[in-house]
């Protein structure tokens, strides 16, 4: 049995550590509140210019087509872009979205495609397909509380380029979806071409007036709808990370304190034995004087 100095060694360590993720519980509370206002602030930007986007593939204009609207018979190169966090201690918000890119790119294999190139959102993502071999085209890290367009639309464009050239049948997203404060929901959307699935079809058919063109109008819309998506899938991120973080820091909280109340009776118990023994001596040496 351990000695009472260890056991109040260990007790005074798991009182500090709970101390740690009870403050990392309260900041994640905090932050989510704001992460989920952000993120239930652009979901109807996000469903307006899908719906905008979506009237305009279906509009009568001229015979030109958006190469995002271009099918492919054969997909044989598969662009993935993976929305992570920074940090970790998120409960297994990384590892759930992880899994499902790598049971993506699994079936993607089997099915015959022969290239599949990454774009990383976050630290986590990242470095996991640095470790799984993956060939990483474009990442961007250490995004901050805050989701920017700005810092997003060099990593994503590297993506939309390379399939406006040819380089790349199809493009999906993975990304974690909020769904509650306990739930998140991993997710995988294909974001190229674009289909009626994902741009949702329109109740009625809707004609517009372009200016200056048609061309330049559609090109620059469906420019920013892909634009937009990327946003809302980082947005829904940041909101999830923090409510797994709150949860997972909760959840260690009460596990330190059960942890913290199992040792204390340890220690009664280990001092109780001590005393008794001392006694026992010091009533045997009496007995033998």
């Amino acid at each position: 049995m351990a000695s009472g100095k260890e056991i109040r060694t260990k007790i005074k360590s798991v009182q500090n550590t709970r101390k740690i993720t009870k403050a990392m519980e309260m900041v994640a509370a905090s932050k989510m509140r704001k992460a989920q206002d952000r993120m239930r602030a652009a979901r109807p930007y996000a469903e307006k210019i899908r719906r905008l986007a979506a009237n305009l593939s279906q509009a009568n204009v001229t015979e030109y087509q958006h190469p995002f609207l271009a099918h492919k018979a054969q997909v044989k190169r598969v662009g993935l872009i993976l929305v992570t966090t920074d940090k970790g201690l998120c409960g297994g918000m990384n590892t759930n979205v992880q899994r499902v890119a790598v049971t993506a790119m699994k079936e993607w294999e089997a099915a015959g495609v022969t290239e599949i190139r990454a774009c990383c959102i976050g630290n986590k993502g990242f470095g996991f397909m640095q470790r799984v071999g993956a060939k990483v085209s474009s990442h961007v890290v250490q995004l901050g509380d805050t989701p920017h367009l700005e810092k997003l639309i060099g990593p994503v464009k590297v993506m939309l380029d390379a399939f406006q050239n040819g380089e790349l049948d199809a493009v999906y997203v993975v990304y974690t979806r909020f769904i509650n404060t306990m739930k998140q929901e991993p997710m995988l959307e294909q974001l190229l071409p674009l289909t009626g699935e994902n741009l949702g079809t329109p109740d009625s058919s809707w004609d517009y007036l372009y200016e200056p063109e048609p061309q330049v109008v559609i090109d620059e819309m469906l420019v920013r709808y892909v634009e937009a998506l990327v946003y809302q899938a980082v947005a829904e991120s940041m909101a999830s990370e923090q409510s797994a973080r709150m949860v997972a820091m909760k959840a260690a909280s009460d596990n330190a304190k059960n942890v913290i109340g199992e040792l204390q009776l340890v220690y009664n118990k280990t001092r109780q034995a001590a005393i008794t023994k001392e006694l026992s001596e010091i009533v045997s040496g009496a007995a033998a004087v």
